[in-house]
């Protein structure tokens, strides 16, 4: 038996849907689930140890509850003595679908914003070490910083560009959206090929080469040509 979403009621009060602001209208877009792509540049790949012949693309998730909206400090998280960035190029989708074509995985995009991956290092390299999922050491609160969406109807689909973070106004990251091994049409058909995408979902394109460990007080300075800005302070 079902019921209308009016004629529910609940044991607890639902959780609020996290949202992220669209540059330029005052609705918002909300996020379902949080996609991030594994070692897509190529010498983001050999400085963490790996061989950068390109093989198939490897997703884990964050909870979207960790989405990080700008305006907001990244307050440094327990359990870990080494944070790192990753700035990243964000998709977020505005339909969904099984098994879809390149084309049509650009036609579901909604717009696209400027994020940040933040990772638990020392965790992450000690659950690897021991065999054992590592996602705590990637979904935790306030691990996904996101700019606003710029919508592709207004920007297009930027293939190419500088992405980039400073950090305290010093360079740290830098890179060409042209370098992903895996170009976003690509991603989003071969994701669809393992499950069903959803509208408001959002992938995380992959970080480049530059990846490093933040401190309280530090201020990080996110670019992608084309796309916009994300300033975070970590405190």
């Amino acid at each position: 038996m079902t019921k209308s979403e009016n004629s529910m009621s609940y044991v607890i009060t639902p959780a609020i849907i996290p949202c992220l602001q669209v540059r330029g209208s005052s609705n918002y877009y909300p996020v379902n689930r949080i996609f991030c792509v594994g070692r897509n540049y190529a010498k983001h790949v050999v400085e963490m140890g790996y061989d950068p012949e390109r093989e198939a693309p490897f997703f884990f998730q964050k909870s979207s509850d960790s989405i990080l909206v700008e305006g907001t400090d990244f307050v440094y998280p327990d359990k870990t003595i080494e944070v790192h960035h990753e700035v990243e190029l964000v998709v977020a989708l505005k339909t969904g679908g099984k098994n879809l074509s390149r084309a049509e995985a650009t036609s579901n995009i909604y717009g696209y914003a400027v994020g940040l991956d933040m990772t638990r290092r020392d965790l992450q390299a000690e659950l690897k070490s021991m065999g054992r999922p590592w996602e705590i050491s990637k979904s935790f609160d306030g691990s996904a910083p996101c700019s606003a969406i710029i919508q592709s109807d207004d920007i297009g689909h930027p293939t190419k560009g500088e992405i980039s973070l400073k950090k305290n106004g010093s360079l740290c990251q830098e890179g060409y959206l042209q370098q992903m091994i895996w170009k976003v049409p690509e991603i989003i058909a071969y994701l669809s090929e393992f499950c069903t995408l959803m509208p408001g979902d959002l992938i995380f394109t992959g970080t480049p080469s530059g990846v490093g460990p933040v401190q309280r007080g530090d201020n990080l300075k996110c670019t992608i040509d084309g796309v916009g800005t994300l300033d975070v302070g970590v405190v």
